[in-house]
């Protein structure tokens, strides 16, 4: 599927995913409740980042693939049809971005961060029952691997 331009105009972002289950029941027969526990987990997401970049990390093709790996290669409506997970994870995907995108396009639209590339961890000395002590803070020491060997 091709990137879209700016004259591309998307269909309106769903607002909540009974909204995509509903579309989906039009699309595939059925009712809303088939459908709803795949775009439930589309979104799930958003408990944790309320705005549209809860997207990231399951709105692209990767995510599409993984939620048929959970849901199984097709689900069976009310109506006694069976359907595609991944076709209604693509239906997810397209209405909220218009497009589906793979995880490359995602990330490399991600500014990187000096603690994305290094861990600063470095043990304590260990207590005498023989369990390794941490405090939970980051050590500001060398890290265990130089640059490029991790």
């Amino acid at each position: 599927m091709r990137v879209p331009s700016q004259t591309t105009k998307a269909p309106e972002a769903m607002a909540h995913p009974y909204h995509h289950a509903v579309r989906s029941a039009r699309l595939f027969g059925g009712k809303a409740e088939d459908y709803l526990a795949i775009h439930d987990w589309f979104d799930e997401s958003k408990a944790h980042m309320g705005d549209f970049r809860h997207r990231a990390l399951r709105h692209h093709s990767e995510g599409i693939f993984l939620c048929q790996s959970i849901f199984g290669a097709t689900i069976e409506n009310s109506d006694g049809k069976r359907v595609p997970v991944r076709t209604i994870g693509e239906q997810h995907v397209v209405d909220d971005l218009g497009w589906i995108p793979s995880v490359k396009d995602w990330f490399q639209h991600l500014a990187p961060q000096p603690w994305m590339g290094r861990a600063h961890y470095r043990p304590q000395a260990a207590p005498a029952d023989g369990l390794e002590a941490h405090s939970g803070e980051p050590s500001r020491a060398s890290p265990v691997a130089g640059p490029g060997q991790d």
